[in-house]
């Protein structure tokens, strides 16, 4: 097939004629004078073609067709400001173009469907869906039906649905059925409901490579298979670290193009047993307990995350801890460098390049990831100790709109590390300044007792004679989740999403009252805390935690930066006029 299709004629758009030029990666249109010199010039990335139609077609709010012989229509992405420092809102733009034949509209509709062919071959032709119906505000149907349908539609790709009835249904789905001939899981539903995807991707990934994902000495196999994510749910924060806006067109439209992100995932272990997978945040102390604190008030919907969050202030609690870290190469990044993880991050594309150095061979792929990994596990561990307001390690910056710039402003989505957060024991104010650092523009690391470190492992115990402590607690705050989780929630069940749990006995034991959900005047305080991973809190306190890099591939391009698109796209129209005048000569 040709990969320099051109195609150039005079078309009219709106009664104006236009002059339209398809080059094979773009296609330009510009509005004539009088004299048959441009006035404005519109270019469209082939890429960024979503679809081509004969007649002049609306496609959203509601599709509608008029079959004309000379008119076809060409729908593209579109931008526009989501609002916030970063992160651009993409929309379905449109432009009708009449020929002055049928047989010239022919010849368009046919040169423009060669080009998406020719220059779009990762796209996605079939799709597994899931959409999670009680997430969020229970809209994940509509969600999908009314604005993601018509668009996968419109770019031929068919779509098996499933809407889900049970928590972990997705998940088993994925480690059991056959999925010969899919080209991505897309989930409809919130963090609970991408979580649900990533394990069942991960797991049957390993069982078909045959690798114990007991193991943390493992270096786990990249998923071969994207994941795409229509955000419906309670939180989105992975939707709004890694496209830069909470929007079910704009994730619509990256699923569509097949934009390709890595993301680096951690995995958890607890006594040579895997616990859980994590991309977001893993959180002790602060973060988990108002997580448990949460699960009281589920009655109150996300409002329940902001009440939860000042009783747990209020406490004033810290905690007693040993962490051990693996740090990661300085030279190669660092969490204080004060740079963002955008669309076509440089640290990120080195890092695939130093992960994956013979990526072409699937084998040799695997082989150079566990060699690489083998050598991190012979670095030498650094090891602090004391009383910790929160301990945090995230694998991508996880911002949300509250936090606009995130726990960890610099961190990467796919360099193959985490950024870890030591907050230490402080004064209420001065843990009050941190947490409000949060939704400003200040540096949050620039305080006397915050640490950020860059790591490729973690270990977290507890001080000398208070690990038999720690049974008692957690299994008390098991047992009352466990009571209250009767449906089927966004998050599921606290236990029942894990793949394993490393001691079987611990549900035998001898419960006692549930510590976290005690009121602000609560005379003892707890010995420990639970772990918040990404939503789900963890029956255990002692953890290894290793980062894999860019283990699975989402159907996104990282955040845009507006300046930067824009830069992009001036630049491109002038290559585009340039071409075209040396075409003429």
């Amino acid at each position: 097939m040709e990969t320099n299709l051109r195609l150039e004629s005079s078309l009219w758009v709106d009664n104006k004629r236009c002059r339209a030029v398809l080059t094979g990666w773009h296609f330009n249109w510009s509005e004539l004078d009088k004299n048959n010199h441009d006035k404005k010039t519109i270019s469209v990335p082939v890429a960024e073609v979503v679809g081509v139609e004969e007649g002049r077609v609306e496609i959203l709010p509601q599709k509608s067709v008029e079959d004309t012989d000379k008119d076809f229509t060409v729908f593209y992405v579109k931008r526009s400001s989501g609002g916030g420092s970063y992160g651009l809102l993409w929309r379905l733009g449109q432009t009708q173009f009449s020929c002055l034949s049928r047989v010239l509209r022919d010849q368009w509709t046919k040169h423009l469907r060669a080009a998406l062919k020719t220059h779009c071959p990762l796209r996605p032709h079939r799709l597994l869906v899931f959409i999670n119906p009680f997430g969020g505000k229970k809209k994940g149907r509509g969600i999908y039906h009314s604005l993601v349908s018509p668009l996968f539609e419109l770019a031929g790709i068919s779509s098996h649905v499933i809407v889900t009835e049970r928590a972990n249904q997705a998940r088993d789905h994925l480690l059991k059925k056959d999925l010969t001939g899919i080209d991505g899981v897309v989930c409809v539903g919130g963090d609970g409901m991408f979580s649900e995807i990533l394990h069942g991707l991960i797991g049957r990934t390993q069982q078909e490579a045959g690798l114990c994902e007991n193991d943390p000495t493992v270096t786990l196999h990249p998923c071969p298979l994207h994941i795409g994510i229509i955000p419906a749910g309670s939180t989105d924060c992975v939707c709004f670290a890694t496209v830069g806006v909470i929007d079910p067109v704009t994730s619509a439209l990256h699923i569509i193009i097949g934009d390709s992100q890595p993301l680096d995932v951690c995995s958890v272990h607890q006594a040579s047993a895997l616990v859980r997978y994590s991309v977001s945040l893993l959180g002790y102390g602060f973060y988990g307990d108002v997580l448990a604190e949460s699960e009281k008030h589920r009655w109150m919907g996300p409002l329940r995350y902001d009440y939860s969050g000042t009783v747990v202030y209020l406490n004033n609690r810290s905690y007693g801890g040993i962490v051990q870290y693996l740090p990661a190469d300085p030279v190669l990044s660092s969490p204080r460098d004060r740079t963002r993880c955008l669309a076509g991050c440089s640290v990120c594309s080195r890092s695939t390049e130093r992960l994956f150095p013979h990526s072409a061979d699937s084998s040799s792929l695997h082989s150079s990831h566990y060699s690489q990994f083998n050598n991190d596990s012979e670095g030498e561990w650094v090891s602090v100790e004391g009383r910790f307001r929160c301990v945090s390690l995230t694998c991508m910056s996880s911002s949300c709109p509250k936090s606009p710039l995130g726990l960890s402003p610099s961190a990467h989505l796919a360099d193959g590390t985490g950024d870890l957060i030591l907050v230490w024991d402080t004064h209420p104010l001065g843990f009050l300044k941190y947490l409000y650092r949060h939704t400003s523009s200040q540096d949050q690391f620039d305080l006397p007792f915050v640490e950020v470190h860059r790591v490729k492992a973690v270990r977290f115990s507890l001080p000398p004679g208070k690990e038999e402590e720690s049974f008692d607690e957690i299994g008390g705050q098991n047992d009352v989740v466990d009571d209250e989780e009767t449906g089927y929630i966004e998050t599921a069940s606290r236990t029942g999403s894990q793949l394993h749990l490393a001691d079987a006995d611990l549900t035998k034991r001898q419960k006692t009252a549930n510590p976290f959900l005690c009121c602000t005047g609560c005379s003892k305080a707890p010995a420990v805390s639970v772990w918040n991973c990404d939503g789900e809190i963890l029956p255990f306190t002692e953890i290894l935690c290793r980062i894999h890099g860019q283990l699975v591939r989402l159907y996104a391009r990282g955040m845009e930066d507006g300046a930067a698109m824009q830069d992009y796209v001036e630049e491109n129209d002038k290559h585009e006029r340039i071409s075209y005048i040396k075409s003429l000569t």
